[in-house]
């Protein structure tokens, strides 16, 4: 049927891992930046060792089986199959708790806060903090299917996310999400308020307020300059995957390397790394994510996403939105996410904000970076609305 959830199992055929292996070795490189830093994009001398350790030394093998030992899953949900992980508490009381990643991420980012969020007490914390997660890979994303006609844009997901989670029998559920699981998260709130306990955002989308230029904050003063930036040296990958996402996905799935620099490039700029993205995540951490991006191709299909909603979504944190969000909110703001809305700009969208955080370390992919902040967040505010 349909609406079956069928057990899912990562083994991924050698043949394919030596492809990747061989595209990796025949590589046509390019001549070196005139610059010595990455403001002309990833230096050629770091993305060939990272390539030569990707054909060379990485274990692939490995991953599958720390993925495999977690519950895998797919169903269908508006004829689309999704790929999800989903693993229960052993404390049956717990919250369910839909965690939704965006782009360039994956499934992959939430692997370290699993087990202390299903499992507080045996990670030092309180079983009344526990959750029943369920983390899916959006649509054309990792091993879920790629869309075949345009429509599934992020109002879409997350009407699906909503079915899912009745579809698991969770009547009552919270949500979280980042990049664009944090549009996605925000319309959950909007379209099944009567099912959720609260939404946690990382970052809201708010847009500055006009009404307080005259009277800024340092931080808002910051803010605004960082996304000033921002359009200056920062949305080239956006503008491409948003207009002419088919033209770039040729190279995305045909090239390991392309893939690599343009994705690695977010992670060296969008997390708190001090000018190198190793200081943030590991090279095998940095390469299973990748994975999830080369192994099904999914190059082309993701960047989609860009062009069915990133105008929309682009609006509501510089332009304003118009939608008020009335469910229980928490909200944590990282030191080196981008936007960075103060609280009384995010104010004005969600009316019911219950905790607002600005951890003193991490960036755009939170948990990934700081999974012991990024749990704790999630365990302050929940709390606050179990």
């Amino acid at each position: 049927m349909a609406d079956d959830v069928i057990p899912f199992h990562l083994d991924v055929p050698e043949s394919v891992l030596d492809d990747l292996r061989g595209r990796l070795n025949r590589t046509r490189w390019p001549d070196e930046e005139t610059v010595d830093d990455w403001s002309q994009g990833v230096p050629l001398d770091y993305l060939r060792e990272l390539c030569r350790y990707w054909a060379e030394e990485y274990d692939w093998r490995a991953t599958e089986a720390r993925l495999n030992a977690l519950p895998q899953f797919r169903t269908s949900v508006d004829g689309l199959g999704i790929h999800f992980l989903h693993v229960r508490s052993p404390h049956e009381d717990a919250l369910p708790l839909v965690l939704t990643h965006g782009w360039p991420g994956s499934v992959v980012e939430f692997l370290k806060v699993i087990g202390p969020l299903t499992d507080p007490a045996a990670h030092g914390g309180d079983a009344r903090d526990a959750f029943h997660v369920v983390c899916p890979s959006l649509p054309g994303y990792g091993f879920s299917d790629k869309p075949g006609d345009p429509g599934w844009g992020v109002e879409r997901i997350a009407a699906a996310w909503i079915r899912l989670m009745a579809r698991l029998g969770y009547d009552r559920y919270g949500a979280q999400g980042s990049d664009w699981g944090t549009t996605i998260t925000t319309l959950i709130g909007r379209q099944d308020a009567e099912h959720l306990a609260g939404i946690h955002l990382t970052p809201p989308l708010a847009a500055p307020d006009p009404a307080t230029f005259d009277d800024l904050t340092a931080g808002e003063r910051a803010a605004l300059a960082s996304l000033e930036e921002a359009q200056r040296r920062e949305d080239g990958y956006s503008l491409e995957q948003s207009t002419r996402p088919q033209t770039v996905g040729y190279g995305l799935v045909d090239s390991p390397a392309l893939l690599c620099a343009w994705i690695i490039e977010k992670f060296r700029f969008w997390t708190d790394c001090d000018g190198h993205p190793e200081n943030a995540l590991t090279r095998d951490e940095l390469l299973d994510n990748l994975m999830f991006y080369w192994l099904p191709g999914t190059g082309a299909s993701a960047a989609r996403l860009y062009w069915e909603s990133f105008r929309q979504v682009q609006r509501v944190f510089t332009a304003g939105a118009t939608d008020l969000v009335t469910v229980p909110t928490g909200c944590s703001v990282f030191p080196k996410e981008n936007p960075r809305p103060s609280r009384r700009w995010a104010e004005k969208r969600f009316t019911d904000i219950r905790h607002w955080n600005e951890p003193e370390k991490g960036g755009h992919f939170a948990a990934f970076e700081q999974p012991r902040l990024f749990v704790e967040e999630l365990r302050v505010f929940f709390r606050l609305v179990r």
